[in-house]
């Protein structure tokens, strides 16, 4: 196995490195479907499902998933979301339980409240934020299962409280959805389950069929075809944001254990595609990084996947100093950020862009994969500088609200006129005018 080490004393003009950040930012490490017109495909899909409904979702669920349904089997019965619950291991139910209340109290204490009202003479200014009424929520499946996507999608729409919450997720050859998921489904209240996945499954979820409601958001991790299905219906519907590979971009210097590192890098390729960088001052390091990753990698069961990832993906980058190292991760502004150094905090403070951040040796990515309490649905390919971690803030909207009395209203009137009037809208000027006189 090959991992690249890169030394770099100006990386943002290597380059190596900027090969690796666009590489990234294009999402080139999709599976394989670059070698598929995904935009066309997805658009063929999107236009079937809205001219022919269930029977359409049912034709591309054989194809795709080789599953055969019926517009009555669309839906799990809510009898088998309850069975599957009953029949979870308990061991398992009470982790998920320990994980929900963990993320169900981070996100009661990030939600967005309204400020007091702005007071001016005879005005009162206010916001008010009020829940989307229907979410759609979106579970892989597929080659891995990740039954912690419905803890981190659910619970924060529950917490902004959203009324109805549906799950779309692809079903297996015999046609019925993951009973892990199915499981977290029942214990977290959500009987509304559809057995589609991939575009056609967004697709359903924005546009709906004879038998499924719209939504008026849709939420979750997927593959390029679930990104490109987002990209393009998003407008009609609400949407998280277009994710793409997961990655990891470490900083670290001398002070950060070798071993720790690798199993970092190891744990984000075992996704597959999955990237993970290293930017450190360390010349030693990073030789001890790229030697323990040999060491360890045999050892793990995904061993041909990861070492895949490691390959293509990922990298080692030797850097001058840590104001470098930030430079760097502010611009690839990576989906995971891990700060590995002898002052985290003040590194910490040179970082702009980054969807999560992992502070200090004892805090890996997998705490914020399935338990912290921030939800793991992150912005990826860059994003980060525009994007946040999805929250229950994204199931809310904010509504002004404005109250004028009459002598409030006829101290402003003039002014509105007069804007109105520049812009050549009478009528809105009238509207004033009438009140005024």
């Amino acid at each position: 196995m090959e991992l690249r080490i890169i030394k770099a004393d100006k990386p943002l003009r290597d380059p190596a490195v900027l090969a690796i950040r666009d590489k990234l930012r294009d999402g080139v490490v999709a599976g394989g479907a670059e070698r598929v017109d995904v935009p066309a495909a997805v658009r063929e899909i999107i236009a079937d499902v809205q001219a022919r409904g269930d029977q359409a979702v049912i034709e591309w669920t054989k194809k795709l998933d080789k599953a055969e349904l019926t517009p009555e089997t669309l839906r799990v019965p809510t009898e088998q979301i309850q069975q599957a619950h009953a029949s979870a291991d308990e061991e398992f139910l009470a982790l998920v339980r320990r994980a929900a209340a963990n993320i169900r109290e981070y996100q009661e204490h990030i939600l967005l409240k309204a400020p007091a009202s702005l007071k001016r003479a005879g005005q009162k200014l206010s916001v008010r934020y009020t829940p989307i009424d229907r979410v759609g929520v979106y579970v892989p499946g597929g080659k891995a299962i990740y039954p912690s996507t419905v803890l981190m999608t659910v619970v924060p729409a529950q917490v902004a409280g959203v009324s109805e919450i549906a799950i779309a997720s692809p079903p297996t050859c015999d046609g019925d959805v993951n009973p892990i998921i199915l499981a977290i489904a029942g214990e977290l209240g959500v009987t509304e389950v559809y057995r589609t996945g991939g575009a056609q499954a967004i697709a359903v979820l924005a546009i709906g069929t004879e038998t499924i409601s719209p939504a008026d958001k849709i939420v979750g991790p997927g593959n390029a075809f679930v990104a490109e299905a987002k990209r393009q219906l998003f407008g009609r519907v609400g949407i998280d944001s277009i994710a793409g590979p997961s990655e990891v971009l470490i900083i670290a210097d001398e002070t950060a254990p070798p071993d720790w590192l690798a199993a970092d890098m190891l744990a984000q390729a075992e996704h597959n595609p999955g990237s993970a960088v290293l930017v450190t001052t360390s010349e030693k390091l990073a030789g001890d990084v790229a030697a323990e990753i040999e060491k360890q990698l045999p050892k793990l069961e995904r061993k041909d996947a990861i070492e895949a990832a490691i390959e293509d993906y990922s990298a080692i980058i030797v850097v001058p100093d840590i104001n470098t190292a930030c430079d760097v991760a502010n611009d690839f502004a990576p989906e995971h950020l891990q700060i590995i150094t002898a002052d985290d905090d003040a590194t910490l403070k040179k970082i702009r862009h980054a969807g999560a951040i992992f502070l200090g040796a004892f805090a890996p990515v997998p705490l914020g994969d399935y338990y912290a309490g921030p939800s793991h649905v992150l912005p990826t390919g860059g994003t980060a500088r525009f994007f946040g971690p999805l929250s229950c803030n994204d199931f809310l909207k904010a509504s002004s609200v404005i109250r004028y009395d009459a002598a409030a209203l006829a101290e402003d009137a003039d002014d509105v006129i007069a804007f109105a009037k520049r812009e050549g809208l009478t009528a809105h000027a009238r509207a004033v005018e009438i009140r005024k006189e």
